[in-house]
Protein backbone atom coordinates (compact mmCIF):
# COMPACT_ATOMS: atom_id res chain seq x y z
CA UNK A 1 0.00 0.00 0.00
CA UNK A 2 1.27 3.60 -1.02
CA UNK A 3 2.64 5.56 1.89
CA UNK A 4 1.70 8.86 2.71
CA UNK A 5 4.50 12.33 2.54
CA UNK A 6 4.76 12.12 6.44
CA UNK A 7 5.48 8.37 6.35
CA UNK A 8 7.78 8.64 3.77
CA UNK A 9 9.86 11.92 4.78
CA UNK A 10 10.19 10.09 8.39
CA UNK A 11 12.57 8.18 7.13
CA UNK A 12 15.03 10.12 6.60
CA UNK A 13 14.46 13.53 8.23
CA UNK A 14 13.86 14.23 12.24
CA UNK A 15 10.10 15.73 11.94
CA UNK A 16 9.46 18.13 14.17
CA UNK A 17 6.13 20.21 15.07
CA UNK A 18 6.47 23.79 14.88
CA UNK A 19 3.88 24.74 17.39
CA UNK A 20 2.79 24.89 21.23
CA UNK A 21 -0.44 23.33 21.41
CA UNK A 22 0.12 20.56 22.83
CA UNK A 23 -3.22 18.50 21.17
CA UNK A 24 -1.55 18.65 17.79
CA UNK A 25 1.88 17.61 19.39
CA UNK A 26 0.01 14.27 20.60
CA UNK A 27 -1.74 14.04 17.63
CA UNK A 28 1.08 14.03 15.16
CA UNK A 29 3.93 12.28 17.35
CA UNK A 30 6.88 14.24 16.61
CA UNK A 31 10.61 13.47 17.65
CA UNK A 32 11.29 16.98 18.85
CA UNK A 33 9.11 20.32 19.05
CA UNK A 34 10.00 23.66 19.10
CA UNK A 35 7.92 26.74 19.82
CA UNK A 36 8.64 30.90 19.41
CA UNK A 37 7.40 33.77 21.28
CA UNK A 38 4.18 34.09 19.17
CA UNK A 39 3.38 30.07 19.46
CA UNK A 40 3.31 30.46 23.35
CA UNK A 41 1.21 33.98 22.99
CA UNK A 42 -1.33 31.95 20.50
CA UNK A 43 -1.25 28.84 22.47
CA UNK A 44 -1.73 30.69 25.65
CA UNK A 45 -5.27 32.47 24.76
CA UNK A 46 -6.52 28.87 24.22
CA UNK A 47 -8.77 28.11 26.62
CA UNK A 48 -7.69 24.23 27.28
CA UNK A 49 -4.31 25.78 28.24
CA UNK A 50 -5.43 28.37 30.59
CA UNK A 51 -5.42 25.83 33.63
CA UNK A 52 -1.13 26.40 32.77
CA UNK A 53 -1.43 29.74 32.59
CA UNK A 54 -2.86 30.17 35.93
CA UNK A 55 -0.48 28.24 37.56
CA UNK A 56 2.38 29.80 36.13
CA UNK A 57 1.24 33.20 37.59
CA UNK A 58 0.28 32.53 40.83
CA UNK A 59 3.76 31.06 41.41
CA UNK A 60 5.19 34.10 39.79
CA UNK A 61 3.39 36.25 42.19
CA UNK A 62 4.06 33.96 45.00
CA UNK A 63 7.83 33.96 44.78
CA UNK A 64 8.10 37.89 43.60
CA UNK A 65 5.71 38.72 46.83
CA UNK A 66 2.26 40.75 47.05
CA UNK A 67 4.16 44.37 47.11
CA UNK A 68 5.48 43.41 43.36
CA UNK A 69 3.46 45.43 40.47
CA UNK A 70 1.75 43.04 37.91
CA UNK A 71 3.95 43.81 35.23
CA UNK A 72 6.82 42.40 37.32
CA UNK A 73 4.91 38.82 37.61
CA UNK A 74 3.98 39.02 34.11
CA UNK A 75 7.37 39.62 32.92
CA UNK A 76 8.46 37.28 35.13
CA UNK A 77 5.35 34.55 34.12
CA UNK A 78 6.35 34.48 30.44
CA UNK A 79 9.64 33.55 30.94
CA UNK A 80 8.11 30.51 32.90
CA UNK A 81 5.38 30.20 31.02
CA UNK A 82 7.36 29.13 28.04
CA UNK A 83 8.75 26.11 30.19
CA UNK A 84 5.59 25.07 31.20
CA UNK A 85 4.88 24.02 27.75
CA UNK A 86 8.17 22.73 27.33
CA UNK A 87 7.58 20.10 30.24
CA UNK A 88 4.34 19.35 28.85
CA UNK A 89 5.50 18.62 25.44
CA UNK A 90 8.46 16.88 26.78
CA UNK A 91 5.71 14.27 28.26
CA UNK A 92 4.92 13.71 24.39
CA UNK A 93 7.57 13.77 22.58
CA UNK A 94 10.49 11.34 22.69
CA UNK A 95 13.39 13.92 21.79
CA UNK A 96 13.87 17.56 22.52
CA UNK A 97 12.47 20.81 22.93
CA UNK A 98 13.25 24.32 22.13
CA UNK A 99 12.88 27.14 24.42
CA UNK A 100 13.35 30.73 23.38
CA UNK A 101 15.49 33.17 25.23
CA UNK A 102 14.13 36.80 25.52
CA UNK A 103 14.01 38.26 21.42
CA UNK A 104 14.64 41.71 23.20
CA UNK A 105 17.95 40.18 24.42
CA UNK A 106 19.07 39.67 20.80
CA UNK A 107 22.07 42.07 20.44
CA UNK A 108 23.18 41.79 24.41
CA UNK A 109 25.60 38.30 24.57
CA UNK A 110 25.91 38.67 28.36
CA UNK A 111 21.92 38.63 29.04
CA UNK A 112 21.30 35.92 26.53
CA UNK A 113 23.75 33.55 28.19
CA UNK A 114 22.58 34.46 31.71
CA UNK A 115 19.10 33.94 30.27
CA UNK A 116 20.03 30.47 28.84
CA UNK A 117 21.52 29.10 32.14
CA UNK A 118 18.41 30.27 34.39
CA UNK A 119 16.00 28.39 31.51
CA UNK A 120 18.04 25.39 31.72
CA UNK A 121 18.68 25.60 35.53
CA UNK A 122 14.69 25.15 35.91
CA UNK A 123 14.03 22.60 33.33
CA UNK A 124 17.13 20.63 35.41
CA UNK A 125 15.22 21.36 38.48
CA UNK A 126 12.27 19.34 37.17
CA UNK A 127 14.34 17.00 36.51
CA UNK A 128 14.70 17.31 32.58
CA UNK A 129 18.08 16.81 31.45
CA UNK A 130 20.14 18.95 29.19
CA UNK A 131 20.40 16.44 26.13
CA UNK A 132 16.22 17.16 25.97
CA UNK A 133 16.54 21.04 25.55
CA UNK A 134 17.82 23.62 22.77
CA UNK A 135 17.63 26.69 23.87
CA UNK A 136 16.86 28.84 21.01
CA UNK A 137 18.69 32.26 20.40
CA UNK A 138 18.78 35.00 17.31
CA UNK A 139 21.28 34.53 14.66
CA UNK A 140 22.95 37.76 15.61
CA UNK A 141 26.89 37.96 16.19
CA UNK A 142 25.91 38.42 19.44
CA UNK A 143 23.73 35.74 19.91
CA UNK A 144 26.13 33.04 18.28
CA UNK A 145 28.82 34.30 20.77
CA UNK A 146 26.19 33.94 23.51
CA UNK A 147 25.55 29.83 21.95
CA UNK A 148 29.77 29.21 21.82
CA UNK A 149 30.03 29.88 25.62
CA UNK A 150 26.67 27.87 26.05
CA UNK A 151 27.87 24.79 23.91
CA UNK A 152 31.00 24.65 26.15
CA UNK A 153 29.19 24.63 29.13
CA UNK A 154 26.78 21.57 28.01
CA UNK A 155 23.69 23.79 27.18
CA UNK A 156 22.62 23.02 23.39
CA UNK A 157 21.64 25.81 21.20
CA UNK A 158 19.11 26.04 18.52
CA UNK A 159 20.26 29.47 16.65
CA UNK A 160 16.72 30.87 14.97
CA UNK A 161 16.20 33.73 12.50
CA UNK A 162 18.60 32.51 10.10
CA UNK A 163 18.92 34.24 6.77
CA UNK A 164 21.74 33.84 5.20
CA UNK A 165 24.90 31.93 4.89
CA UNK A 166 27.59 33.66 6.78
CA UNK A 167 24.97 33.45 9.94
CA UNK A 168 25.43 29.81 9.03
CA UNK A 169 29.05 29.62 8.78
CA UNK A 170 29.37 32.01 11.98
CA UNK A 171 27.11 29.41 14.02
CA UNK A 172 28.93 26.06 12.78
CA UNK A 173 32.18 27.57 13.80
CA UNK A 174 30.89 28.32 17.37
CA UNK A 175 30.10 24.71 17.69
CA UNK A 176 26.27 25.34 17.98
CA UNK A 177 23.98 22.26 18.19
CA UNK A 178 21.48 23.30 15.67
CA UNK A 179 20.42 26.04 13.16
CA UNK A 180 16.78 26.96 11.76
CA UNK A 181 16.82 28.04 8.82
CA UNK A 182 13.54 30.19 7.62
CA UNK A 183 12.20 29.05 4.18
CA UNK A 184 9.44 30.32 4.51
CA UNK A 185 9.87 34.07 5.40
CA UNK A 186 13.08 34.10 2.22
CA UNK A 187 10.42 32.75 -0.01
CA UNK A 188 8.13 36.18 1.71
CA UNK A 189 10.99 38.50 1.01
CA UNK A 190 11.71 38.20 -2.32
CA UNK A 191 7.89 37.79 -3.99
CA UNK A 192 7.46 41.13 -2.06
CA UNK A 193 10.51 42.63 -3.78
CA UNK A 194 10.26 41.02 -7.01
CA UNK A 195 6.37 40.58 -7.36
CA UNK A 196 6.72 36.67 -9.09
CA UNK A 197 5.87 33.88 -7.23
CA UNK A 198 8.42 30.95 -7.34
CA UNK A 199 8.14 26.93 -7.10
CA UNK A 200 9.90 23.99 -6.35
CA UNK A 201 13.84 24.18 -6.73
CA UNK A 202 13.33 27.68 -7.56
CA UNK A 203 11.90 28.98 -3.98
CA UNK A 204 15.04 30.97 -2.85
CA UNK A 205 14.23 29.90 0.79
CA UNK A 206 14.55 26.22 -0.47
CA UNK A 207 17.60 27.25 -2.15
CA UNK A 208 19.23 28.50 1.18
CA UNK A 209 18.82 25.61 3.57
CA UNK A 210 19.85 23.63 0.47
CA UNK A 211 23.37 25.80 0.52
CA UNK A 212 23.46 25.60 3.95
CA UNK A 213 22.93 22.00 4.30
CA UNK A 214 25.65 21.08 1.78
CA UNK A 215 28.06 23.72 3.13
CA UNK A 216 28.11 22.31 6.54
CA UNK A 217 28.23 18.22 4.80
CA UNK A 218 31.05 19.15 2.30
CA UNK A 219 33.00 20.10 5.46
CA UNK A 220 32.02 18.18 7.75
CA UNK A 221 30.41 20.31 10.37
CA UNK A 222 28.37 18.44 12.96
CA UNK A 223 25.85 21.13 13.47
CA UNK A 224 22.71 19.94 12.17
CA UNK A 225 20.03 21.60 9.38
CA UNK A 226 16.22 22.41 10.50
CA UNK A 227 14.74 24.24 7.82
CA UNK A 228 11.99 26.49 9.36
CA UNK A 229 9.05 28.76 8.78
CA UNK A 230 7.34 26.23 5.89
CA UNK A 231 4.69 28.29 3.79
CA UNK A 232 3.99 24.73 1.35
CA UNK A 233 4.38 21.45 1.58
CA UNK A 234 6.34 21.84 -1.74
CA UNK A 235 8.95 23.09 0.53
CA UNK A 236 9.30 20.60 2.37
CA UNK A 237 9.08 17.88 -0.38
CA UNK A 238 11.93 20.02 -1.74
CA UNK A 239 13.99 19.78 1.27
CA UNK A 240 13.50 15.93 2.08
CA UNK A 241 16.87 14.15 3.26
CA UNK A 242 17.40 17.70 5.42
CA UNK A 243 18.80 17.04 9.29
CA UNK A 244 15.42 17.96 10.66
CA UNK A 245 12.48 20.11 9.35
CA UNK A 246 10.35 21.89 11.73
CA UNK A 247 6.38 21.42 10.56
CA UNK A 248 3.44 23.44 11.69
CA UNK A 249 0.24 21.23 12.40
CA UNK A 250 -1.51 22.45 9.42
CA UNK A 251 0.90 21.41 6.82
CA UNK A 252 1.65 17.86 8.77
CA UNK A 253 -1.65 17.11 8.28
CA UNK A 254 -1.39 17.94 4.60
CA UNK A 255 1.72 15.39 4.30
CA UNK A 256 -0.47 12.72 6.06
CA UNK A 257 -3.45 13.20 3.93
CA UNK A 258 -0.81 12.93 0.50
CA UNK A 259 0.00 10.31 -1.14
CA UNK A 260 1.97 10.11 -3.19
CA UNK A 261 6.09 9.49 -3.86
CA UNK A 262 9.10 11.17 -2.23
CA UNK A 263 12.55 11.05 -3.19
CA UNK A 264 15.74 12.03 -1.15
CA UNK A 265 16.54 15.24 -2.57
CA UNK A 266 19.41 16.38 0.28
CA UNK A 267 21.98 14.03 1.24
CA UNK A 268 25.56 14.04 3.09
CA UNK A 269 27.29 12.10 -0.41
CA UNK A 270 26.08 14.36 -2.44
CA UNK A 271 27.38 17.08 -0.99
CA UNK A 272 30.41 15.48 -0.20
CA UNK A 273 31.20 15.46 -4.18
CA UNK A 274 30.47 19.04 -4.30
CA UNK A 275 32.69 22.16 -5.54
CA UNK A 276 32.36 24.13 -2.61
CA UNK A 277 34.79 26.83 -1.37
CA UNK A 278 35.28 27.39 2.32
CA UNK A 279 34.46 30.79 3.75
CA UNK A 280 36.36 32.35 6.62
CA UNK A 281 33.40 34.29 8.89
CA UNK A 282 34.63 36.78 11.06
CA UNK A 283 33.15 39.70 13.02
CA UNK A 284 34.29 42.20 9.97
CA UNK A 285 33.43 38.94 7.36
CA UNK A 286 30.08 38.56 9.13
CA UNK A 287 29.24 42.31 9.42
CA UNK A 288 30.08 42.75 5.83
CA UNK A 289 28.26 39.60 4.27
CA UNK A 290 25.17 41.14 6.40
CA UNK A 291 25.13 44.59 5.09
CA UNK A 292 25.11 42.97 1.76
CA UNK A 293 22.54 40.55 1.96
CA UNK A 294 19.16 43.16 1.80
CA UNK A 295 16.94 40.32 2.36
CA UNK A 296 19.06 38.65 5.89
CA UNK A 297 19.38 42.18 7.02
CA UNK A 298 15.50 43.12 6.85
CA UNK A 299 14.10 39.74 8.03
CA UNK A 300 16.49 39.38 10.87
CA UNK A 301 15.46 42.50 11.94
CA UNK A 302 11.80 42.33 11.13
CA UNK A 303 11.98 38.31 13.42
CA UNK A 304 13.42 40.04 16.21
CA UNK A 305 11.22 42.95 16.51
CA UNK A 306 8.17 40.24 15.87
CA UNK A 307 8.89 37.89 18.17
CA UNK A 308 9.92 41.13 21.17
CA UNK A 309 6.27 42.76 19.63
CA UNK A 310 4.70 38.79 20.84
CA UNK A 311 6.41 38.95 24.36
CA UNK A 312 4.87 42.02 24.71
CA UNK A 313 1.59 41.53 24.04
CA UNK A 314 2.25 38.24 26.14
CA UNK A 315 3.26 40.09 29.28
CA UNK A 316 0.31 42.42 28.51
CA UNK A 317 -2.29 39.12 28.73
CA UNK A 318 -0.41 37.85 31.61
CA UNK A 319 -1.14 41.06 33.67
CA UNK A 320 -4.89 41.42 32.28
CA UNK A 321 -5.28 37.89 33.62
CA UNK A 322 -3.39 38.18 37.06
CA UNK A 323 -6.01 41.17 37.69
CA UNK A 324 -8.36 38.61 37.11
CA UNK A 325 -7.39 36.16 39.05
CA UNK A 326 -6.73 38.42 42.42
CA UNK A 327 -10.19 39.85 41.94
CA UNK A 328 -11.81 36.46 42.07
CA UNK A 329 -9.61 35.52 44.96
CA UNK A 330 -8.53 38.55 47.09
CA UNK A 331 -6.37 38.21 49.75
Amino acid sequence: MPQNLLEQLRKFTIVVADTGDIEAIGKFRPQDSTTNPSLITAAAQLPQYQPIVDDVLLAARKELGGNSTDAAVANLAFQRLAIAFGKKILAIVPGRVSTEVDARLSYDTTATIAQARSIIAQYDKSGIGRKRVLVKIASTWEGIRAAEVLERDGIHCNLTLLFGLHQAIAAAEAGVTLVSPFVGRILDWYKNDTGKDFHGTDDPGVKSVTTVYNYYKKFDYKTQVMGASFRNIGEIIELAGCDLLTISPQLLAELEATVAELPRKLSPDAAKSMNINKIIVDKAAFDRMHAADRMATDKLKEGIEGFSAALVKLETLLAQRLAELENKNPT
